[in-house]
């Protein structure tokens, strides 16, 4: 087995570990057993738990970053790409409450400080994005406080999770009103124009 494919087997297995025990309740002999290895090879491709947990997370920040890559590059309407790029970083916490309910909130909110280098770069990575794909459409706006505007409304629609359903219908329908009131308000001027 290359060691690339080790170090994604005992990632999976940690997710598998993290989602059924929480993250605190989970150990490297959890890990291993679930990996289906021994705890000393566990130990070769990662060095506690912790690290485990952060190249967990970076693995899950990094696809969900390259979701939105992708659906914000597909031929379509303004509102069609920013909705697929927010529904990429939408997805990633909704996986979480699926796989986990007893456990997501403490994925996603324990031990952040772990991962908040890692958090700050794909914030800052989204924010670009999502500003390119504004620009790229030749609105009229403030294309970076649009993007932050799009970050705080799927951040809140993040918050509430309590009906399955309900996130994916709500974010294509706030980007759909923001989008279309780009259209009917009038420029204006920024600082820098």
């Amino acid at each position: 087995m290359l060691e690339d494919e080790r170090l994604e087997q005992i990632l999976d297995a940690a997710y598998a570990c993290f989602t059924r025990h929480g993250v605190r309740r989970t150990t490297m002999d959890d890990i291993a057993r679930e990996a289906g290895i021994s705890r000393p090879a566990v130990y070769q491709y990662v060095r506690s738990k912790d690290d485990a947990f952060r190249r967990l997370g970076a693995r899950l920040l990094e696809a969900s970053l390259s979701g939105a890559r992708a659906a914000a590059s597909v031929p379509g309407t303004l509102t069609e790409r920013l909705t697929g790029a927010l529904e990429a970083k939408l997805e990633m916490t909704l996986r979480l409450w699926r796989d986990s309910p007893a456990h997501a909130a403490e994925l996603l909110g324990a031990d952040t400080r772990l991962m908040t280098e890692l958090i700050d770069d794909y914030n800052t990575a989204m924010l670009g994005l999502l500003v390119d794909t504004v620009a790229d459409a030749g609105r009229r706006t403030d294309a970076r406080a649009f993007a932050e505007l799009l970050l705080a409304l799927t951040r809140g629609i993040e918050a509430d999770l309590s009906e399955p359903d309900a996130p994916r219908r709500r974010l294509r329908q706030g980007v759909t009103l923001l989008v279309a009131g780009l259209d009917h308000t009038p420029h204006q001027p920024t600082e820098s124009s």
